[in-house]
């Protein structure tokens, strides 16, 4: 199968961070098309949350992914708060895979991480300062999700061929 990636940046970053470029480019490798929204411009509307406008950055994603599912197979992809909103729309649009890098498990207690039951592969620091490991364990262990567990931090930055590894053997498994 090959279709069409949506890959979101995490919260103060942007479409050219290098882990989505990093996905970007294993996309391309597997024949897949792709796209990067940019979220900075709501990362920039801080609410009491600090998260920026995060019910713009979900609109903004369903409206691509609506679209681009009418053309064919999608597969989401998202880092930090792009791996939340990916796996929100992704229980609203026809997705056949996802793609979580350091994933948090909620925004808050009344805004779970929320996920469609397709295909889902996960990667996440031992030392993510910003989500706790076990939290991600748990809720990849709870969905039976494909889960790589690495020694670094949110960032993942000593992880980035790893995680486009990670992410291209998602690609080649659908």
């Amino acid at each position: 199968m090959v279709g069409h990636c949506i890959l979101c940046h995490g919260f103060e970053s942007g479409p050219d961070a290098t882990k989505v470029t990093a996905l970007a480019q294993a996309a391309q490798r597997h024949g897949w098309t792709h796209e990067r929204p940019d979220f900075t411009d709501l990362d920039a509307k801080r609410d009491v949350s600090g998260l920026g406008d995060v019910a713009a950055r979900v609109a903004r994603l369903l409206a691509l992914a609506q679209d681009a599912a009418a053309r064919g197979p999608l597969v989401l992809a998202g880092s930090s708060l792009g791996a939340w909103i990916a796996g929100h729309v992704s229980m609203q649009v026809p997705v056949a895979g996802l793609f979580l890098m350091a994933p948090p498990i909620s925004l808050d207690p009344s805004h779970p991480l929320q996920a469609a039951s397709v295909p889902t592969s996960l990667v996440h620091g031992w030392d993510d300062e910003l989500i706790p490991a076990a939290q991600v364990v748990e809720w990849a262990a709870a969905r039976r999700s494909r889960l790589l567990m690495v020694d670094d931090s949110h960032r993942l930055s000593a992880h980035v061929d790893a995680s486009a590894q990670a992410f291209a053997q998602l690609l080649e498994s659908l």
